[in-house]
């Protein structure tokens, strides 16, 4: 991995929001770039599983993919789900990532969200969902993304 697409997983894992903005705005790192010692996680799965719902934003806007897989098939939303994290749920619901996507084991977000106890998550991602199978449903499309995970997604 480079050592500005390491030092932008770093800013997304601590919330430094000023250091990301710079490493994007310059131009110095990929912000999809896959860090293989931590699974293939990108930085937005560090901001999300950290919470910092405001570096979830400026990955996303941009070009951050919300719905990249670590090795295991976990999403960012995974990421958030596991450490209780709404507030990026919220973040990736409203920039229209698809937050119900299953991982290489058949778990969706809010499954992960289940096991760790958090009953918040797994109440808005309950929301969530309803309004993403709407979504869905007046658009007559599914999303780019939305599929069981397959190998092919690493």
């Amino acid at each position: 991995m480079s050592g500005a697409g390491l030092e932008l997983h770093d800013a997304a894992s601590t919330g430094d929001y000023d250091t990301m903005e710079e490493f994007i705005k310059a131009g110095k790192c990929d912000v999809n770039l896959k860090d293989i010692d931590s699974s293939n996680r990108t930085a937005l799965h560090w901001a999300c599983q950290k919470g910092y719902v405001e570096c979830v934003r400026l990955l996303l806007d941009n070009g951050a993919k919300g719905t990249a897989r670590t090795t295991s098939g976990w999403t960012p939303a995974h990421c958030a789900a596991e450490s209780g994290r709404v507030t990026a749920l919220r973040a990736l619901h409203a920039a229209h990532v698809p937050i119900d996507l299953k991982d290489k084991y058949g778990d969706t977000p809010r499954r992960i969200a289940t096991i760790y106890g958090h009953n918040e998550c797994v109440k808005y991602l309950l929301q969530a969902e309803a309004e993403l199978a709407e979504r869905r449903k007046k658009s007559g499309t599914i999303d780019e993304d939305d599929e069981d995970y397959t190998d092919e997604d690493l």
